[in-house]
């Protein structure tokens, strides 16, 4: 049994008057099912309003389905008993940094996790040590999170969430407000930790280059799993991701245009080196 999974999961956003009688219902999830491995790096995509923020938050509990259910691990996460033990193991990283970083200076907002969870002192200090090293942010333990670049609050918030030892990270579009130099540096973060650390990775994203590094995508429309396979699966399928209006991989659209010229170029390329590979044997 996988670490994640859902079964029908279904969510409905359901606005009510003064009264309290309904005025409108939103079906932001359509009977979504999915199933993530432990260790896995999941990347889902789709078009704003596709539903992909929403599954995101069903998956340690910041949200409970209107119907059908999501697991994590065994526990169900509409089960008020376990959203604690939830919530330990499935940490969040969200768009903005700044709603996640609380204190003052580096070191003590990332111990802030641990210390709530009731951590001896001595082992707070050697998590928030091996969680500023794993993030590549040690050099600035001692400095205060305001003076730092959008990309390093990130790796900051990251760290916070690894501290306190969880099985899985959701990434709610975490590059969304950086910079291409920022989202390089959270991305490879992301992918070292899943490479070495073990920790199940899901990245709610936009960007189609950041995907790339997943073994796992799943793409998303109005609330439904459209599409499901591998980056390369995937983005071989150029014209179906620009019907759900999503972009690909610069390289990957120039591989596409030159195969629809007539050379003999594989689908789904994701890389230059690749691109230069399969023109090098023409």
């Amino acid at each position: 049994m996988g670490i994640i999974r859902s079964e029908n999961l279904t969510f409905e956003y359901i606005r009510r008057d003064e009264e309290g009688n309904v005025e409108s219902i939103n079906r932001a999830i359509d009977h979504v099912n999915i199933d993530v491995q432990k260790g896995d790096f999941v990347a889902i995509l789709g078009h704003n309003g596709s539903g992909k923020s929403t599954l995101a938050k069903h998956i340690n509990s910041i949200l409970v389905p209107t119907e059908g259910t999501m697991w994590f691990k065994d526990m169900n996460t509409s089960d008020e008993d376990k959203l604690w033990d939830i919530r330990q193991s499935a940490g969040m990283v969200f768009q903005n940094p700044d709603n996640q970083i609380i204190a003052t200076v580096v070191e003590e907002d990332v111990g802030f996790g641990p210390e709530n969870l009731g951590v001896p002192t001595e082992d707070i200090w050697r998590r928030v040590e091996e969680s500023l090293n794993a993030v590549g942010m040690m050099e600035y333990r001692t400095h205060s999170p305001n003076k730092l670049s959008g990309g390093q609050k990130q790796r900051v918030a990251i760290a916070g969430i690894m501290a306190m030892k969880p099985e899985c990270i959701v990434l709610d579009e975490p590059t969304a407000m950086l910079d291409p130099n920022g989202r390089k540096e959270v991305i490879r973060t992301v992918k070292e930790l899943n490479e070495k650390e073990k920790v199940t990775v899901i990245l709610i994203t936009h960007y189609m280059e950041e995907v790339i590094s997943a073994n796992k995508v799943f793409v998303m429309d109005e609330g439904k799993v459209v599409m499901e396979g591998t980056p390369k699966e995937i983005f071989s399928k150029v014209d179906m991701l620009k019907k759900y209006r999503l972009d690909v991989p610069q390289v990957t659209e120039l591989a596409f245009e030159l195969k629809r010229s007539g050379l003999s170029i594989p689908e789904g390329i994701l890389s230059i080196k690749e691109l230069v590979d399969a023109i090098c044997k023409l």
